[in-house]
């Protein structure tokens, strides 16, 4: 993100890895607070996640948007928002750009776990971003910084890939405060309905239900048929909140 500018009464703090290419904010102001930073490697698209775990108001968002308009940003995208935290989006001028279903799994019945997925290390990371592009549409794809931000978004992590050279597929779970989450499940498209998809997703339930985890929570497109075919064929079940990702131009 580009740095100077300031905005009264607002504080930012700074956060950067060298191995990402754009840096992260956080803005905060009177207990508000969210992060900035550019969307999936998109210099010109912004991304705004709230942090401090309440509704964001309208003027704290339009205080950010402001901010975000000057650094030459010409549109910005939310993270996935549930109901109740899309009301000051709505009145700050963002309107629905995805809807996105939300599934629960109890963790009672999980599907055997298969062989052949090891964990992933640093020199898989090329074959894993080159399967994420094949298996997403260009909104959605991952760039290096949006990977280190999945692996860092959970307190506990697990990262596997499948495949002993090149990475056919993998899957991040994380898990926190008695939550387990299903963060990101791709399979390359040559490797697809041979039960890999089930495999990772078994392997992840699996590791939740190990530590004791309460549920597993995964999010897709609600257009998404396949995806949203699996989960529910392995046990999950659609929750009536749904999420929303909200958008608008700068």
């Amino acid at each position: 993100m580009r740095p100077g500018g300031g905005v009264p009464g607002v504080r930012f703090r700074h956060a950067r890895r060298e191995s990402v290419v754009v840096s992260a904010q956080t803005i905060e102001r009177r207990g508000e607070r969210a992060r900035l930073a550019s969307w999936r490697g998109d210099d010109l698209v912004a991304h705004l996640s709230p942090t401090a775990g309440s509704p964001l108001s309208s003027d704290f968002i339009g205080c950010c948007v402001d901010w975000l308009r000057e650094r030459g940003y010409t549109s910005v995208v939310t993270s996935a928002l549930s109901s109740h935290e899309c009301s000051g989006f709505f009145r700050a001028g963002f309107d629905v750009h995805e809807q996105l279903d939300l599934l629960a799994h109890d963790l009672r019945s999980i599907p055997p776990v298969p062989r052949g997925l090891r964990r992933a290390r640093m020199s898989d990371w090329p074959n894993v971003l080159a399967v994420d592009t094949l298996a997403f549409d260009p909104f959605w794809r991952l760039h290096e910084g949006g990977l280190e931000e999945a692996l860092a978004a959970t307190p506990r992590v697990r990262f596997r890939v499948a495949g002993a050279g090149q990475v056919a597929g993998y899957v991040i779970a994380g898990r926190g405060a008695g939550t387990g989450y299903l963060q990101r499940l791709a399979v390359h498209p040559d490797a697809r309905h041979h039960g890999l998809g089930t495999g990772m997703v078994a392997d992840a339930l699996a590791w939740m239900r190990r530590w004791r985890v309460g549920r597993a929570l995964v999010n897709t497109q609600r257009a998404n048929a396949a995806a949203l075919s699996l989960y529910r064929t392995l046990g999950f079940r659609v929750l009536p909140e749904g999420l929303q990702v909200l958008a608008r131009d700068l």
